[in-house]
């Protein structure tokens, strides 16, 4: 069973930093683009960045230069460094990723969520 395994959230406090971690794990053959979600209560899910296999990256106008996206094709990680964070960040973040399998075809996986809440 393939699955995104997330780490790293939790409380912080306005202008402060945290770092998520997003591991894949099971018969993944090769994961393609890896990304950041996120969702607030009563919003919808929106993208905050994301990440080709080569290293292509895009982020969301409100989190431009205050988080980095990154990953690790050996470990098949994505991580997301937050810094500056300002309480409008609080939100459920969900790790995202495209698997291609051994058969040709593609899956879109999601982690579990993680929450993050940032205090004024």
């Amino acid at each position: 069973q393939v699955q995104l395994v997330e780490s790293g959230g939790g409380l912080v406090q306005a202008g402060g930093s945290l770092r998520l971690s997003c591991a894949a794990s099971g018969s993944i053959f090769r994961i393609n683009d890896m990304a950041w979600y996120r969702q607030a209560p009563g919003k919808q899910r929106e993208l905050v960045a994301g990440i080709t296999r080569s290293g292509t990256t895009n982020y969301a106008d409100a989190v431009r230069g205050r988080f980095t996206i990154s990953r690790d094709n050996a470990k098949n990680t994505v991580y997301l460094q937050m810094n500056s964070l300002k309480p409008e960040d609080t939100a459920a973040y969900y790790c995202y990723a495209e698997r291609s399998r051994f058969d040709g075809g593609t899956s879109r996986l999601w982690g579990q969520g993680t929450q993050v809440t940032v205090s004024s």
